[in-house]
C-alpha cells in the first residue's frame, strides 16, 4: 500500500514537472530556419532513369576521371527513390567507396538536390544541427540529382577520391545526359 502511495505521488510529481519541459521557447531571429519561404519550388520527380542513359551518366563521370588521370573511383546511377540502377568501379577504388557513391546518389535523389548542400549547411552552425538526424543522409560532396526536361529522373554518387575530386567527376555524369 505504501509502494503504491509513493509510486502514485511519484508518477503525480513527474506528469507536472514534465510541463515546464515541454514548453517551446521563442523564435530565434537569428536562425535562419525561423524564415517561411513564399514558395517550395524543388524539380518534381520524372519517369526513372533507364539502364542506357544511367550507363552514359557513368560513362562521362568515368571518362572525366581518367581525363584527369584519377584512378580511384566508384560511381553509383540510382532512380528517383535511390535504388541502384548502375555501377562502377575503377581498379583501384577503396572497398567503403562502394557504398559510399551510393549513399550519396541515393540522398541526391530522395532528397532532390545536390549533397554539397548538406555539406555546406553542416558547417554554418547550431541552427543546421538537425541535418544529422534526417533520414539516411550523407553530408558530403559528390553527389547530384540528374534532371532531363526539367524532371529528377534519378542522381549519380561517386566516391574514392577526394571530395572536390568527387564532385567534379559526378557533375561530368550529370551534364553527359545535357
Amino acid at each position: 500500500m505504501r509502494l503504491t502511495i509513493m509510486t502514485g505521488a511519484l508518477c503525480v510529481a513527474l506528469l507536472t514537472s514534465l510541463g515546464a519541459v515541454a514548453q517551446v521557447p521563442p523564435p530565434d531571429p537569428a536562425n535562419p530556419n525561423e524564415a517561411i519561404p513564399e514558395a517550395s519550388n524543388l524539380p518534381p520527380y520524372g519517369d526513372t532513369i533507364n539502364i542506357e542513359t544511367a550507363k552514359k551518366a557513368a560513362a562521362g563521370a568515368i571518362a572525366e576521371a581518367m581525363k584527369r588521370n584519377w584512378n580511384t573511383l566508384c560511381v553509383a546511377v540510382v532512380s528517383p527513390s535511390g535504388d541502384l540502377v548502375y555501377f562502377e568501379k575503377q581498379d583501384n577504388c577503396q572497398y567503403a567507396s562502394v557504398s559510399i557513391s551510393q549513399h550519396k546518389a541515393r540522398t541526391a535523389a530522395r532528397y532532390r538536390r545536390p549533397t554539397l548542400v548538406f555539406e555546406r549547411l553542416s558547417g554554418r552552425g547550431p541552427f543546421f544541427a538537425y541535418l544529422s538526424t534526417l533520414d539516411d543522409v550523407i553530408m558530403s560532396r559528390g553527389g547530384n540529382p540528374l534532371v532531363v526536361g526539367g524532371k529528377i529522373i534519378g542522381a549519380i554518387g561517386v566516391s574514392g577520391g577526394t571530395g572536390s575530386q568527387d564532385d567534379v567527376v559526378s557533375l561530368a555524369g550529370v551534364e553527359a545526359l545535357k
